[in-house]
């Protein structure tokens, strides 16, 4: 088996990885993340400072719109008006994300569902595909996240300079792009499957 994540995805898949260490099931032979923010908290805040702004106000008017239907749906599921006076991202999961999962607060939440202090912990070849210029994610990260990679060889970095957040659209021509991070994507899993046991015994 395989896995692959992408963006709050990749967050899930590497803290599940690193919560199972070295109980992940043994089928499982590799895995590949992209543009994970591996510190929620961190994240949040940093998107909702400078350019980045543009995206924090854009996930904030579709996430409120999707809370408000989901509320009327189950009345009493968060305070409407909370919601209502959000004004980031932060905001947002402080007064709906947390409470509806059953945590204290959008800080309880980041701190119990952020990736980055599981990292060491992973037994599974795993690629780690960033952009030092994600503006979901403060170049400060990446460097812890670097030097916990140092320490645990399952680990693959793959820190490239530009890409953005989940982007890493390439090619010469607009009309004929080449979409790198789900190539090396493809490419890093192929090889991990070429060199599974179990590909290797299922052909004996």
């Amino acid at each position: 088996m395989l896995l692959a994540g992408v963006s709050l995805g990749g967050n899930v898949l590497l803290k599940f990885l690193g919560e199972r260490g070295n109980a992940v099931d043994e089928r499982i032979v590799g895995a590949a993340t992209i543009s994970v923010p591996y510190d929620l908290e961190r994240g949040a805040r940093h998107i909702s400072t400078g350019f980045s702004r543009i995206y924090d106000r854009h996930f904030l008017r579709t996430l409120r719109g999707k809370a408000l239907a989901k509320l009327e749906r189950y009345p009493g599921l968060f305070d409407e008006s909370e919601l209502q006076s959000a004004e980031s991202i932060y905001a947002f999961d402080d007064a709906v994300t947390a409470p509806v999962h059953g945590f204290a607060d959008a800080h309880d939440y980041y701190t119990r569902s952020s990736s980055l202090g599981f990292l060491n912990r992973i037994t599974r070849p795993t690629l780690l595909l960033s952009a030092i210029d994600d503006p979901f994610l403060p170049r400060s990260v990446l460097a812890e996240v670097e030097a916990i990679a140092a320490g645990n060889d399952c680990l693959e970095l793959e820190f490239v300079e530009r890409g953005g957040h989940v982007g890493f659209v390439g090619g010469r021509w607009p009309w004929r792009p080449f979409y790198f991070a789900e190539w090396r994507v493809c490419e890093y899993l192929a090889t991990r499957l070429a060199i599974s046991p179990f590909v290797a015994h299922s052909r004996e």
